[in-house]
């Protein structure tokens, strides 16, 4: 069992707390197709999830691959996230 998740913020979560369960979801969601994928060690890359008005940004302790950053738009466009495209990334 993994117990270091990447702590997750949003802009306005106090007033907002729907975006902090946004995260939660896409989270999730995200672990799933890493590990479908067999990618076991993506869940050690991500160290924060911020919801900035809409826009997903992805704080990694390592550089993610080009299919991990696409786990994470496919969840932000899904209706689990804010079904739009606008994801960030920073290492």
């Amino acid at each position: 069992m993994f117990l270091d998740h990447p702590t997750l913020t949003a802009t306005n979560s106090f007033t907002e707390p729907d975006r902090l369960e946004r995260l939660t979801r896409v989270y999730g969601y995200v672990v799933a197709l890493a590990d479908m994928a067999g990618k076991q060690a993506f869940i050690e890359k991500v160290s924060q999830l911020h919801d900035h008005k809409g826009t997903l940004i992805v704080f990694w302790h390592d550089a993610p691959s080009e299919d991990e950053k696409a786990y994470f738009s496919q969840a932000w466009a899904s209706k689990m996230g804010d079904g739009s495209t606008n994801v960030e990334h920073e290492v």
